[in-house]
């Protein structure tokens, strides 16, 4: 729907146009860019279940056009395509690829529209209509999974507003979640999100209202409420990094129980010696076991371990206590991170719930070539199985 709508709009403007403005905006098409972004990904999975080790070879491929400006206006468009390579495909595509037998490996193959959006920008205003990437605060609650071959966009209305210099407000209104797991399995949606930030010398304060409901044969909600501060400050040799953040949530679906959950995050570090050090507390809480804080629209990867453990919260909720490290290294970036995750409300069966940790160099060869290898070890307990993961990947832009 949001997607046809931008498409009418654009022809009106084009219809409407005076033979001067018809040739500016000729122009506008014509003085546009197009990239390409390219990503074959190795990836295999070994796991304590009954399903057989999963590996997956394939290629993604990006093609996006963007057009100059007219009288503010301007459009995106791209196409996104997940191809199996040397037929190394013994993985279970979240159930998209009739190999339940195997591990998941979440890439589907498919071919679908990436992006298609108009957007117009005017001094403090702007906004976009249509099928768009929308990443807010680091991805936590809402981002575009882009660690995954299809990445998540949305059809939707998004505003945004500068005010005055540090301050920025957004306002989206989503109808449909194109998810990562191809067309197959979007999800129609009446979402509702409220972003404000303002940055100081110190850091930037955000406070964010996330109104998500499923528009699906048994609806259901999550109204998520937050404010977050995260920064850092210099003091002589040493950066001092720090983050609080909380959010409460309340959730209803029809014929359950409604609950409600807290999240907090606090999070410390330096940066020594071109070494950054990070030390955090996560917690998606529990309310009694009923149910646990949830974020359906996250880039779900970057968080509580890249193993994907968590990608729901179970009803007992997760406490993630970490600590990271990383840098550059022989001309690329390296990272280590480890993490202890136990329940946030015990449970007969549900109290330790394993650690892992995780392992990442990435290189970048020259502007258009990088690459990198990546590995994550799931160590169990009460909850799931001892999983390991490995990628390696080469990836091209121009």
């Amino acid at each position: 729907m949001m997607n046809k709508l931008a498409l009418s709009v654009s022809l009106a403007l084009a219809a409407a146009a005076t033979p001067a403005l018809a040739n500016d905006f000729t122009t506008a098409l014509k003085s546009g860019k197009a990239t390409v972004d390219a990503n074959l990904r190795y990836e295999n999975v070994s796991d304590d279940t009954a399903a057989k080790d999963a590996d997956a070879l394939t290629l993604r491929t990006r093609i996006t056009y963007t057009t100059g400006e007219f009288e503010g206006f301007s459009a995106v468009v791209g196409m996104e395509d997940v191809r199996v390579v040397a037929g190394i495909d013994d993985y279970n595509a979240a159930g998209l690829n009739g190999k339940p037998e195997y591990s998941v490996i979440a890439d589907p193959e498919t071919t679908e529209l990436d992006q298609g959006y108009l957007a117009y920008k005017n001094g403090m205003f702007g906004g976009k209509i249509g099928r768009q990437v929308i990443a807010l605060d680091g991805q936590r609650f809402v981002g575009h999974v882009g660690w995954r071959q299809d990445r998540q966009t949305f059809d939707a209305v998004s505003i945004d507003v500068t005010p005055a210099k540090d301050v920025a407000v957004k306002y989206a209104y989503i109808d449909k979640r194109n998810r990562i797991f191809a067309e197959d399995k979007d999800i129609k949606s009446n979402d509702h999100l409220l972003n404000a930030s303002y940055k100081t010398s110190y850091g930037t304060l955000s406070g964010y209202g996330y109104l998500l409901e499923e528009d699906t044969d048994t609806e259901k909600s999550y109204d998520t409420w937050g404010a977050s501060f995260k920064g850092g400050t210099d003091l002589d040799s040493v950066k001092v990094l720090y983050a609080l953040e909380f959010a409460s949530q309340s959730y209803e679906e029809e014929g359950k129980e409604d609950y409600d959950a807290d999240y907090y995050l606090v999070e410390g570090g330096v940066v020594y010696s071109g070494i950054t050090f990070k030390l955090g507390y996560e917690v998606l809480g529990s309310d009694d076991g009923k149910g646990a804080f949830q974020t359906p629209l996250a880039t779900l990867h970057k968080f509580q371990g890249w193993a994907d453990m968590f990608l729901s919260t179970p009803a007992e909720g997760v406490e993630d206590l970490y600590f990271s490290a990383g840098g550059k290294l022989f001309g690329g970036k390296w990272a280590a991170v480890y993490h202890d995750f136990t329940a946030n409300e015990s449970s007969d069966t549900l109290d330790d719930l394993g650690t892992e940790l995780d392992l990442l160099y990435a290189y970048k060869f020259n502007d258009v070539f990088s690459g990198g290898v990546k590995y994550a070890a799931y160590s169990a307990d009460d909850y799931k199985a001892d999983t390991d993961k490995a990628w390696v990947w080469v990836g091209a832009k121009f």
